[in-house]
């Protein structure tokens, strides 16, 4: 069984937007279990194939802090066939990222996510064309004055690429909302789907939005692909690229799961 977890994941990177950008199926291994289960233990909610606990690359227990969330693991492992393919598992490969990846190390984590801010893909705006620009605004500038009234952080905008500086007390303001309380197992899970939403997107504002649900799932990545979209109108669509954005919105979408069945738990595992 050791082994056959090893396999199944060791290949997958702890960033689970690493494992997007490569947008690869790995080799896949046949089903090995009949049945899926949800155990309440010490660590939150774990899962059981065939009463044998699931563990993560780094042998740790597979477990969630609410049952909610290791209930939509669990169906992940139920709806495999006849072959576990992890690249339709993208809950399980997010949960093995911030059990292994994020647990330790919540400080440099919320870091990387703070350092998204100083130059936040929402605080830029194009020059021209006319249409791209209105495009941005109606995506963008509700973000802006969410951040200012919710979070009291007042950034500035800038046009094109050049580098703008923002007030020091905007980037204190939002960086106190993102979670960073290592001892807390909720917060540690809420800021690896931040961290997840934050990197994809390519925007801090944006995945700090969805966290306080200020934006959907569906309506962040709409507004993270605002560019993007108008180049696929304008010049045609890339199949390959919208391959590998498909993979992306997944890990998007497992995110989003996360946070939002975090919420319909809240109390804390015992």
């Amino acid at each position: 069984m050791r082994d056959i977890f090893e396999d199944l994941f060791r290949n997958e990177p702890l960033d689970p937007t690493e494992a997007a950008r490569r947008a690869v199926r790995p080799q896949r291994r046949r089903r090995f279990y009949d049945r899926v289960d949800v155990t309440k233990g010490e660590g939150g909610f774990g899962l059981a194939l065939d009463g044998r606990p699931v563990k993560t690359p780094a042998r740790r227990a597979l477990a969630a802090p609410s049952r909610a969330l290791a209930e939509a693991l669990a169906d992940e492992w139920r709806a495999q066939g006849e072959y576990i393919d992890p690249s339709a598992m993208p809950l399980t490969r997010l949960a093995n990222s911030i059990i292994d990846g994020v647990t330790d190390a919540a400080g440099p984590v919320a870091a990387e996510a703070e350092r998204y801010l100083s130059s936040d893909l929402t605080f830029y705006r194009a020059a021209s064309p006319e249409g791209l620009v209105a495009r941005q605004a109606a995506a963008w500038d509700p973000l802006i004055g969410w951040a200012r009234d919710a979070l009291g952080a007042r950034f500035v905008l800038g046009e094109g690429v050049t580098f703008v500086t923002q007030p020091e007390e905007a980037l204190a303001a939002a960086r106190a909302a993102i979670p960073r309380d290592a001892t807390d197992v909720k917060q540690i899970w809420r800021l690896g789907a931040l961290h997840v939403i934050t990197t994809l997107t390519g925007s801090a504002l944006i995945a700090l939005a969805v966290l306080n649900r200020r934006l959907s799932i569906e309506e962040a990545w709409a507004a993270a692909h605002v560019d993007e979209d108008w180049n696929m109108e304008l010049w045609g669509r890339d199949d390959l690229a919208l391959e590998r954005r498909a993979f992306r919105f997944a890990e998007m979408q497992a995110a989003g799961k996360v946070l939002a069945l975090l919420e319909t738990d809240p109390s804390p595992p015992s």
